[in-house]
């Protein structure tokens, strides 16, 4: 496995993490997990959505706009991957310590 550069951001990283198998959050519930602003995450979400790895949706809760995203299967696999290779390179430095 190769490391997956739309994963280098600590921001799309963290969220990729964040959502998990078929968990589905609302964007502020992953603002504050993630402690990061407003435009931030929108723009790792928009991301993650043109790479096919997040889905949006759109809706009311409480008459109140809402946004929510969910890891899709092709963003599990390619995280799954990434950290995998994660995985990989940690192992290969700890061979490299006497």
């Amino acid at each position: 496995m190769r490391l997956d550069d739309n994963f280098a951001s600590p921001i799309r990283f963290s969220l990729m993490a964040s959502l998990g198998d078929d968990m589905e959050l609302d964007f502020g519930t992953l603002a504050d997990i993630l402690q990061v602003g407003d435009s931030a995450l929108s723009k790792a979400i928009s991301h993650l959505q043109i790479t096919g790895y997040v889905a949006v949706r759109k809706g009311f809760a409480a008459s109140r706009p809402r946004t929510w995203v969910r890891s899709t299967i092709a963003g599990q696999k390619a995280f799954a991957g990434h950290l995998q290779a994660l995985r990989a390179i940690v192992e290969l430095g700890g061979q490299q310590m006497p």
